[in-house]
């Protein structure tokens, strides 16, 4: 028997405990490298969680917490679309968000609440929850219909381990 190689994986320090994500590189391999290179960097650190709806998703990854920042200013370009039928966007699935054009990706991301079959094939999907939707489902809902929320919570720090 094969020993596995080792893998790396998300984690997400917030207020009420930790999230684990595993990366899913054979579907999103641009997105993966670039999650990584911006932890890395602490671009995550400190970032709130800036729209926030019951019942569907928690995004954060804009440093701005206006929902149009991203890692652009640091010399990272957008991100070409990386859609897959391999995977659903469930509880737990995390997306990269984007603006109208497909191709915008850059730095935001989203973690799912519930299933949301309408984001299949439209947005990417780079990881997925492994540990810790129990601390997801605690986040700081927003209001209305953007769900923005007024005093977010905040991604305390991300880091790269080794599973």
């Amino acid at each position: 028997m094969r020993a596995r190689a080792a893998e790396e994986r998300l984690v997400l320090e917030l207020k009420d405990g930790q999230v684990t994500i595993q990366f899913l590189p054979d579907v999103a391999p641009k997105h993966v490298e670039r999650i990584k290179a911006l932890v890395g960097r602490g671009f995550y650190d400190g970032t709130p969680f800036h729209r926030v709806i019951e019942g569907f998703m928690a995004q954060g990854g804009d440093p701005t917490g206006t929902g149009t920042g991203g890692a652009r200013d640091a010399g990272f370009p957008d991100l070409p679309a990386e859609f897959t039928n391999k995977y659903r966007f469930i509880r737990g699935t995390c997306g990269m968000a984007r603006s109208q054009n497909p191709n915008s990706a850059n730095s935001q991301f989203f973690i799912m609440f519930a299933p949301a079959p309408s984001l299949d094939g439209q947005y990417t999907i780079w990881g997925r929850v492994v540990a810790g939707m129990d601390v997801v489902d605690k986040i700081k809902r927003g209001a209305g219909g953007s769900g923005m929320v007024q005093g977010p919570d905040r991604l305390i720090r991300a880091r790269l381990v080794t599973a």
